[in-house]
């Protein structure tokens, strides 16, 4: 057998095994099987590169990197699910169904598994694998073909005739034990450990060299079409089959549920089987199947009215505490965090969780070597949930309350009406030292490129930081900056001119970065859009700050107590002395939301929500962070709950992200 037909016969073969163990999970060979007959075909198109053709197995390990990623506009809309997340919104989906359709029999539903990854549209032209997009905003996303091209499970070549141009939809992901063992060579080499899967693999698709998205081991399964020149299928399990036929990896949970009953038992089910998956869930996604009922249904703006996303609770793991340590955070506060041996929980593998406060400590009656049960609350922030008392190992103590401060050990106190304990040495403590500066450059405040956490504790062992002020004086150690290690020229520029761009913030970030108690970034907004300027605020006294709309008692007494202190009044000087000038964009009565209250909620993914709340009150409006009778629109992206079904109850107009950006003036976001 010549070369090129010995190179043919690989493709074929390669291909066919590729098929056999992504699609088929029916593997005939072992993996060092494989490898050898890659390793053969890699010779051979080393030797003759004329006999290397575009679809070969071998250019799925990545091609020269480009500068940027193409644009990419899908032929039909990637729209966004509408989420239940209890059985009572998931009834209320069924019977909205049964309502459109005007029937009560039991609907017949597809439920599929709801992979944790990220999306991608793939385009076929007359069988060839044209473009790989990203989902982007639902209607143009990046063109990462190259990228998708290393991905396991997406074919160069179907399997079957289809005709035409088709887009296949489905989701990328990364394996839990890829994961794990990416993490380990990552530690290993010294490199920042990825945080979980999803942002891995969605990190891994937008290289702009494919031979590091290669690295990262995706998978890819499908889970419908979008646009497409002929008809498929006339059920959504028929055309699973049909794209499993043409050599797509379709995953076998998925199944056929008539009614109500049915779903709920099926649903509980992939629940169960959750923690054994290969990869992260989140939910299930539940389809009417019969596809010209999908098509009597129709769509909303936001997404199809024949399918839901159930979303699960927060993913719960055991692990064994391994010690609690006592966490000072910038106002003083003193916090127990619990320190585990690390478990894989929520998509996450989690060492440290949240233990809340002393109080939430002992009603948990948690113990140091304990096996305890976190949680990701909301999937995001870990927290111990308690202890599992029948593992309890005899002997184990009740941990003490600290009596001073775990860093600087001024002794601590304990202030009527609040259950934390507090360190009082505001200009002593290294730890709320450290913490204010880290939260002042933080991205939701100053946005201080460059200056990180590590770059703050380490400015701050050298001398270079102190204090808040002493950030805009680093100018004055331009010398000593760059014969740091790893701060060269470049980068030492770079951070000195993202210091002094930071001068300009808006009035509400500054606010919300000196770190006030009790005063998050809506907090802040209202303050600077009620007041205008900082001198105003620094003035108000209790009532005056009582009487502005969201502000309490409380709030009101900690912004007086905070700008009183003459310590905070001699550091606020201090700034605008070193050019710091906070800027307030004054709401216009005659903006185009003039009187109007937005909410937004869920995940948004054309803007951050603070520019929005911003772009809202520059023009006239209120953005509030709750939904009321008093609420005109609610702007609702993926994941939005209770405040979209409040806005539903309610009567309130709900928007998208795309007819939201509809209403502003060109050039506002």
């Amino acid at each position: 057998m010549d070369k090129s037909a010995r190179a043919a016969f690989l493709r074929r073969e390669i291909e066919r095994h590729n098929r056999l163990y992504y699609v088929e999970d029916a593997p005939e060979i072992s993996d060092a099987e494989y490898d050898r007959l890659f390793r053969e075909l890699q010779q051979i198109e080393e030797e003759d590169p004329s006999l290397r053709t575009p679809d070969s197995p071998t250019q799925r390990v990545g091609a020269p990197p480009v500068d940027h990623f193409e644009t990419h506009r899908h032929l039909e809309p990637m729209l966004s699910l509408d989420n239940a997340f209890g059985e009572e919104e998931l009834r209320a989906f069924d019977q909205r169904v049964k309502k459109a359709l005007e029937q009560d029999d039991d609907v017949e539903y597809l439920a599929e598994l709801k992979l944790d990854g990220l999306s991608m549209s793939l385009t076929y032209v007359d069988g060839l694998l044209a473009t790989a997009a990203t989902r982007g905003d639902g209607t143009t996303g990046e063109n990462v073909t190259p990228n998708a091209k290393t991905v396991r499970g997406i074919p160069y070549r179907l399997d079957t005739e289809i005709l035409g141009t088709i887009e296949v939809r489905g989701e990328v992901v990364m394996h839990k034990s890829v994961f794990e063992d990416l993490n380990r060579l990552r530690v290993e080499r010294g490199d920042q450990p990825f945080v979980n899967p999803r942002n891995a693999a969605s990190g891994g698709m937008r290289q702009l060299d494919s031979r590091m998205t290669a690295e990262r081991r995706l998978n890819f399964y499908c889970y419908g079409t979008g646009a497409c020149d002929e008809t498929l299928a006339d059920t959504q399990s028929a055309l699973m089959q049909r794209l499993k036929e043409a050599g797509f990896p379709v995953r076998k949970e998925g199944a056929l549920c008539r009614g109500i009953g049915a779903l709920e038992k099926r649903i509980k089910e992939i629940e169960q089987m959750r923690p054994s998956l290969p990869f992260g869930i989140d939910g299930v996604v539940i389809k009417v199947n019969d596809i010209a009922t999908q098509k009597r249904l129709g769509s909303t703006a936001r997404g199809p009215r024949w399918a839901i996303a159930y979303k699960f609770s927060a993913e719960q793991a055991f692990t064994v505490l391994d010690a609690i340590e006592w966490q000072v955070g910038r106002t003083g506060v003193v916090t127990p965090v619990a320190h585990l041996q690390p478990v894989f929980v929520g998509g996450v593998t989690v060492s440290r969780a949240t233990l809340h406060n002393f109080d939430d400590l002992s009603k948990k009656d948690v113990r140091v070597g304990d096996t305890v049960i976190v949680q990701r609350a909301g999937d995001v922030i870990p927290e111990v949930l308690g202890a599992v008392k029948d593992k309890r190992k005899k002997g184990a103590r009740v941990p003490a309350l600290p009596t001073r401060c775990p860093v600087c050990k001024t002794t601590l106190v304990e202030e009527e009406g609040y259950v934390a304990l507090r360190c009082p040495n505001r200009k002593g403590c290294e730890a709320q030292i450290q913490a204010k500066l880290e939260h002042f450059v933080s991205r939701g405040a100053m946005d201080i490129e460059g200056l990180g956490e590590k770059q703050v504790a380490r400015f701050l062992e050298l001398g270079l930081l102190s204090d808040l002020p002493s950030i805009y004086r680093l100018k004055g150690h331009r010398d000593e900056l760059i014969g740091l290690d790893r701060m060269g020229e470049q980068s030492v520029s770079n951070l000195l001119s993202a210091i002094e761009e930071s001068k300009q913030r808006p009035l509400d970030r500054f606010v919300f970065g000196l770190g006030i108690r009790y005063v998050g970034d809506r907090t802040a907004s209202d303050l600077a859009r009620e007041f205008g300027d900082l001198a105003s605020i620094q003035d108000a006294d209790y009532e005056r700050l009582l009487a502005v709309e969201g502000i309490g008692p409380k709030v009101a007494s900690e912004v007086q107590e905070w700008f009183e202190l003459e310590d905070n009044r001699v550091m606020l000087q201090a700034l605008l002395d070193l050019g710091v000038s906070p800027a307030q964009t004054e709401a216009r009565s005659e903006g185009v939301f003039a009187g109007k209250t937005f909410v937004f909620t869920g995940k948004l993914e054309r803007f951050e929500r603070s520019a929005a709340e911003r772009a809202v009150t520059a023009l006239g409006g209120k953005a509030a962070g709750s939904v009321s009778k008093n609420t005109d629109y609610v702007v609702a992206g993926p994941g939005a709950g209770s405040k979209l079904a409040k806005a539903e109850q309610l009567g309130v107009a709900v928007l998208d992200e795309e007819e939201f950006l509809g209403m502003l003036p060109e050039g506002t976001l």
